[in-house]
């Protein structure tokens, strides 16, 4: 039987290259992977240290004795690592934010923290999978959208991801079926399209407000992108807004004061959603 595959980095270095072509096919699973290892290894150095500090050499210790220490030294590191709750957990909520790839779980609690619109700017939280699906999904219509107004369809994307959640949180019509609205744009007197009416939320006085409004509704979510433009070129509002797209704060920053959104703390939390779609775009290739 042959030794899991934390025991086997943790004395032997050469199974990165494993790890490598774990991480490509799957980053979730290689990052707990990693954790685990970088725990076997502290706990090695730990165990290593406590020996040095109690135990002083012997008569009957010798190159053999030494070598069966580190063995069980290495066997027992690996048996301890992976605890519920122990170093490996922490390790890996960390890489999991610097590479933007987080378990179900959490992106669950925070796509649910993230309906509260006063609850100060943090970190992106995305699907594992749907993410990365999402940025391939809408790419030909964001760049037939940036062909017409000069905004890159990066922006764009993530723009749809921050007010859609990924697409998980898409407006519907009231029998469930999707509006195909992926940048929350209100239907106002002179839309004459279909429309949906939902609830949402509002930031008035400071104080988040929930009010039923009527919201466009489209036909596919390329139609989306497409009144997305018009509306992004053709309105005066948002003019200084198309003239400021060189960089995702920037953007976010000119769609805020144009008053894109209610939401205080819109543009901080928009930048980051379009920093992790261009991370991905990046990962992709």
């Amino acid at each position: 039987m042959s030794a899991p595959p934390t025991s086997r980095l943790a004395g032997d270095a050469q199974s990165l290259t494993a790890l490598r072509a774990k991480a490509a096919a799957d980053p979730k699973a290689a990052v707990r992977e990693a954790a685990k290892q970088f725990e076997a290894l502290f706990m090695q150095e730990l165990m290593k240290s406590m020996r040095a500090a109690t135990l002083s050499s012997g008569m009957l210790e010798n190159e053999g004795s030494k070598l069966g220490t580190e063995m069980l030294d290495q066997q027992l590191a690996t048996q301890l690592t992976g605890m519920p709750g122990g170093l490996s957990d922490a390790i890996t909520r960390q890489l999991e934010r610097q590479m933007g790839v987080l378990s179900s779980g959490t992106a669950a609690s925070a796509a649910a923290a993230s309906v509260n619109p006063l609850a100060p700017a943090r970190a992106p939280r995305i699907p594992d999978k749907s993410a990365a699906e999402f940025v391939q999904q809408h790419t030909q219509a964001a760049q037939a959208a940036e062909a017409a107004t000069g905004i890159p369809a990066a922006f764009m994307i993530g723009q749809a991801a921050h007010e859609s959640g990924w697409g998980r949180r898409e407006i519907r019509h009231a029998d469930g079926t999707p509006s195909h609205n992926l940048f929350g744009i209100k239907a106002g007197a002179d839309w004459k399209g279909p429309v949906a009416e939902t609830l949402t939320t509002e930031v008035v006085d400071g104080r988040a407000v929930k009010t039923v409004a009527r919201f466009r509704a489209y036909a596919s979510h390329a139609e989306s992108f497409a009144d997305y433009a018009r509306l992004m070129k053709n309105s005066p509002r948002y003019q200084q807004v198309l003239a400021q797209a060189q960089d995702a704060g920037s953007f976010a920053s000119g769609l805020q004061r144009a008053g894109y959104a209610t939401d205080p703390a819109y543009a901080d939390k928009l930048t980051r959603v379009i920093n992790t779609t261009l991370r991905i775009q990046k990962a992709a290739g």
